[in-house]
Parts: C-alpha cells; sequence; structure tokens
C-alpha cells in the first residue's frame, strides 16, 4: 500500500519474476495476480472465459462481464469492494451477477464497513458499505443475504 501511495511506478516480483510494471494508478486499477488485488483491498478471481461470455471461475461460480474474452482465455476478474452490493432479498433489477451468502465478518475500514460474504454457488467476496446501511440491513455474523455485482464493475486481466 505504501509503494502505491508514494512510488512513480511499481514493479511487483512473484517468485522473482517482475509480474507488472506500471504506474500506481495501473496496479491498482488492473492488479494482475489475485495476492496483489487483494493486498490493495480488491476482490480477485481467477478463472477460465467461456464461449457464452461469463468466466468461469476457478472453485466456484460464474461472472457475467461486460467485455467477454475468447472462450479458454485464463483470467483475473477484479471487482472493487464499494462495487458489491448487500441486500436481505433477491436483488432484481440490472446485475447480472447475483448470490446467495452468509455474513461471516464485519470489520470497521475508516468510516466503512467491511463485510466478508460466504456462498456456496460463488467465491468469497468482500462489501464495502456505510453503518447506516449494515444497521438497515441488520447485518450480523451469520445473517444470510444477497449479493450483487453489475458486470460493468467487474474488470478482467488476461492471465
Amino acid at each position: 500500500m505504501e509503494a502505491v501511495s508514494l512510488a512513480d511506478r511499481v514493479l511487483v516480483l512473484d517468485g522473482g519474476r517482475a509480474l507488472q510494471d506500471a504506474p500506481p494508478a495501473e496496479v491498482t486499477r488492473h492488479p494482475r495476480s489475485p495476492w496483489v488485488a487483494r493486498m490493495l483491498g480488491r476482490n480477485a478471481w481467477p478463472g477460465t472465459a467461456d464461449a457464452d461470455g461469463t468466466l468461469a471461475l476457478a472453485g466456484a461460480g460464474r461472472l457475467v462481464v461486460a467485455d467477454p474474452l475468447d472462450a479458454g482465455v485464463r483470467a483475473l476478474a477484479v471487482v472493487a469492494p464499494e462495487a458489491v452490493s448487500v441486500h436481505r432479498e433477491k436483488p432484481a433489477g440490472s446485475p447480472r451477477n447475483v448470490w446467495p451468502g452468509t455474513v461471516r465478518e464485519i470489520t470497521t475500514a475508516g468510516s466503512r464497513l467491511r463485510v466478508l460474504i460466504t456462498s456456496p454457488d460463488a467465491p468469497d467476496l468482500v462489501a464495502e458499505i456505510t453503518p447506516a446501511a449494515a444497521a438497515e440491513l441488520a447485518l450480523v455474523d451469520g445473517a444470510e443475504v444477497w449479493t450483487s455485482v453489475k458486470a460493468t464493475e467487474v474488470s478482467v486481466v488476461e492471465l
């Protein structure tokens, strides 16, 4: 985090190999590994592009993306926690990615809350919400919720 906030360029090494060499804003927007994305506070899921325009995520779930890749391409999907919406009922409308889940942890991050949600149908994800939203939703550890992410909020980086 300090390197991203202070540097003109960031060099990310993985096993002695240069994984990414770019300005901090580029590394933040398009991290090239799950570890870097998570270090920057982002949700990051590796997967493989399917012919139907979705990304089959490693482990569990599918992700609809706005800019599909060619079938078979390995990629990393990155979603900012503030782009994850939390609901008590299954949402309707434009979000293409909607999953049921269970609140597993709520932590404070400045004036916001970070909510870890697990799901049998999708990878674990972190949502960032206001304390007022958490109170309105009556969020506590173990609460059953729904999450949604618009396809336009998913950044995809080829691996």
